[in-house]
Order: structure tokens, then C-alpha cells, then sequence
């Protein structure tokens, strides 16, 4: 693992590496990563993975933090996995299907347990806003890179020569339209699965009928008698 508040490698994939001070980590691991990424998912989910590890390196440098560059990206790059059609049947949230295809790559290479579950965690707790800011800087920044490309979320802390140098790397045509679809696409076969998340809103405003949980009914409607 690299640790790095700035990282500056350049990586041995064939896609573009450097942008805005930050780059991509030059390991087998992350190649492998981009490689496998690239391969099980189209351009949107690709491009928007490797902008969220852009985003949120410059968060962390912003925020003065220390984190391993490397299970940044990991994390960055795995975590709309669980998005994709594979998992459609699986009966979890997606983001958890995701933190488990990461662990799967992280532990068939050796890697240690420390460093699988931060990326498992940084995963799975990546739309669950008002958590993952306050655990391991690894955690925290795929969460930052995610809400700063999706939401917007402290959109003016990073430069507008920095934004323009990432999305020319990746860039983001009829991006809002197109993350919004694939949300709803890799969601909609599960729809139990956005009971007390955000991804609820995605399918109350794209899928006719759907109806989502109400937590105060739960517990009025729950076995226990007063």
C-alpha cells in the first residue's frame, strides 16, 4: 500500500494517469483494478470512478489528510460496481455488492485484512451521508470524491482549471441524466433494498407505482403488542 497526501505516481494503464497535481498509483494492483473495472462496466460508471478518485484526492489534500492513494482508488473504482446487471438478483444494497466484489479482487492478491475492510467500508457507506467523513481518510474521501461529482457538494473547493484538467481526462456528457438512469436501473430489480437510504428518492421519481418504506409504520405495524 502507497500512502500519500498528494499522490504523484503514474500508473501503467493504458488510460490517462495524471491530472490536477494527482495521479493515478503506478502498482499491478491498480492496473489490474482499471483493467477489471474497465472490462465489467460501459463509459459512464468508468469515467464517473475515475473522477470520484480524482475528487476525492484533492479533497484529502484539501483537508490536510494522510491516506493510502492506492485503496482510494480501489475503493474509487468499485463503488457502482454492485450497480451493474450481475447483482440485480442478489437481494442487497448495491453499494454492499460492490464492497464485496472489491474484498473478493483485494484478498485473491494478498492483501491485507486492514486494508480490505477499509475499502469494504468505504464502499458500503458511500451514500450513507453523515458517517463516513468522521472514519479512516480512505473512507471518508470516496464518499467526498462521490458527493462532489454527483451532488456538487463543495463544488468551488476545487479550482476550475483542476475541474476542466479531470473531465478532459473523463468527461461527463448528459452526466446527471445518464448516473440517474443507471441508478435506476441497478435498483429498480431490488427495490426493498432503499428502505432508509437516498436511493429511495431515485425510485420514487423514475419508477410508476413504487412505494417506498415508511419507517414510523414499521414500528407501528411491528409483532410487539403494548
Amino acid at each position: 500500500m502507497t500512502t500519500s497526501s498528494s499522490p504523484s505516481s503514474s500508473s501503467s494503464s493504458s488510460s490517462p494517469s495524471s491530472a490536477a497535481g494527482v495521479s493515478v498509483p503506478d502498482s499491478k494492483l491498480a492496473a489490474e483494478a482499471t483493467a477489471l473495472v474497465r472490462d465489467m462496466t460501459d463509459d459512464l460508471i468508468y469515467h464517473h470512478s475515475r473522477r470520484v478518485y480524482w475528487f476525492g484526492s484533492l479533497q484529502g489534500r484539501a483537508r490536510g489528510l494522510t491516506f493510502d492513494a492506492e485503496l482510494l482508488y480501489i475503493g474509487a473504482m468499485f463503488h457502482d460496481l454492485g450497480l451493474d446487471a450481475r447483482f440485480h438478483g442478489s437481494g442487497r444494497r448495491f453499494e454492499v455488492d460492490g464492497a464485496d466484489e472489491a474484498s473478493r479482487f483485494l484478498r485473491g492478491r494478498g492483501v491485507p485484512e486492514d486494508a480490505v475492510r477499509r475499502v469494504w467500508t468505504a464502499i458500503a457507506l458511500h451514500t450513507t451521508p453523515g458517517i463516513p467523513e468522521f472514519m479512516e481518510p480512505e473512507v471518508a474521501l470516496v464518499t467526498a470524491g462521490v458527493e462532489y461529482d454527483v451532488l456538487g457538494v463543495g463544488y468551488d473547493s476545487v479550482s476550475a482549471s483542476d475541474r476542466a484538467e479531470i473531465t478532459a481526462l473523463h468527461p461527463r456528457p448528459d452526466f446527471k441524466r445518464r448516473i440517474l438512469k443507471a441508478f435506476t436501473d441497478g435498483i429498480a430489480p431490488k427495490p426493498e433494498t432503499t428502505f432508509g437510504n437516498v436511493k429511495a428518492d431515485v425510485l420514487e421519481h423514475f419508477v410508476p407505482g413504487f412505494s417506498r418504506g415508511d419507517f414510523v409504520q414499521v414500528i407501528r405495524d411491528s409483532p410487539w403488542e403494548e
